[in-house]
């Protein structure tokens, strides 16, 4: 379980897109007002998938019920539904366990222990969810669930040590590629933390089994499959990312430590060369109360909405700045470069 192997002296990091890029917020998905009817008041990350059973089904983290956030009932991670699938008009009406959205899966947070969601997707007409296990940003292990009712109940599957490739297979998001693969990639879950992104491919059919997972990693000049780990892009220190087939190519969106913003690169196959791929900038930072366009207070998360094309992009964003601002909202991007 050592480290990855080290990525041959990379070029320098790709710059920053194009300055053309703005962003509006759309509306609040979470909050007291939003989503208190479903005991949901405070929560955060919201995951979006299309539930093969019709609407919207959004993945949350800790989430609380009480006067603010990290008051009243911990649960951790949570369903919140939406019967709309239009990145439109998207909103809350329902919640896996009804009028009190109910843990997922089992979770006690003995020790300030949690089990948040990285990523959550659906092959054919079953959901899967990956979750990071241990105190905030000190991961023990990582699992692996799926769901055959729409995210109503969850069977476990398999799990990875915390502790897997240096760390850098905690954090993990999946792209369901129409070839019979998944693209699978991962990251140190420790934004204090310089971290590699590594790369995996899996068969549909395997996702639950860990010896399944290919590498893609360099090697004797050259990049191949079955190869160690390496680094497929500039090691950094990572906050939350989504990596997406869309529009014929690819997506990966992701919160970016230094500076702090958010990025999105696109591109053309699960192996391009993410080095000398455009990044572009899409969320910036401002503080409380100055927030306009797609300038963010304290922004995190920015998972793809299902039904995004490149021209009418949708992501979801949280925020938490202090125990009353602790929510999931919609931004539309405008301006990205496919």
């Amino acid at each position: 379980m050592g480290a990855a192997a080290v990525q041959p002296a990379p070029p320098a990091a790709a710059e920053p897109g194009p300055a053309a890029i703005t962003g509006t917020k759309i509306k609040n998905l979470t909050g007291p007002q939003e989503t208190g009817a479903f005991g949901a008041h405070w929560t955060d990350l919201g995951i979006p998938v299309l539930s093969p059973g019709g609407g919207m089904l959004y993945i949350a983290g800790d989430t609380f019920d009480g006067e603010a956030a990290m008051e009243g009932d911990w649960r951790a991670p949570v369903g919140l539904r939406s019967s709309s699938t239009d990145p439109a008009s998207l909103t809350v009406d329902g919640s896996v366990g009804g009028a009190h959205a109910r843990g997922l899966v089992p979770e006690g947070h003995e020790n300030g222990n949690t089990a948040l969601p990285s990523d959550v997707f659906a092959i054919g007409d079953t959901l899967y969810m990956h979750l990071m296990r241990g105190p905030l940003h000190r991961t023990h292990h990582t699992d692996f669930w799926r769901s055959a009712d729409n995210g109503e109940n969850w069977e476990y599957l398999c799990q990875w040590p915390g502790d897997m490739l240096g760390g850098q297979f905690q954090q993990k998001t999946y792209a369901v590629a129409d070839d019979g693969w998944c693209y699978v990639l991962s990251s140190v879950f420790n934004r204090d933390t310089v971290s590699g992104l590594l790369l995996h491919r899996v068969p549909h059919d395997r996702v639950g089994d860990p010896a399944a997972y290919e590498p893609w990693g360099h090697a004797d000049g050259s990049w191949g499959w079955g190869k160690a780990a390496t680094t497929v892009t500039t090691p950094r220190k990572w906050g939350e990312i989504c990596l997406r087939a869309m529009g014929g190519k690819y997506a990966l969106s992701w919160l970016n430590m230094d500076p702090l913003d958010m990025r999105v690169q696109i591109f053309a196959t699960p192996t391009s060369d993410l080095f000398g791929t455009p990044e572009q900038t899409v969320i910036v930072p401002t503080t409380p109360g100055t927030e306009s366009g797609n300038a963010v207070a304290s922004p995190y998360g920015g998972f793809i909405v299902p039904g995004s094309t490149f021209e009418d992009f949708h992501m979801i964003v949280s925020q938490w700045y202090d125990n009353l601002n602790y929510r999931c909202m919609q931004y539309r991007i405008n301006g990205l470069a496919a």
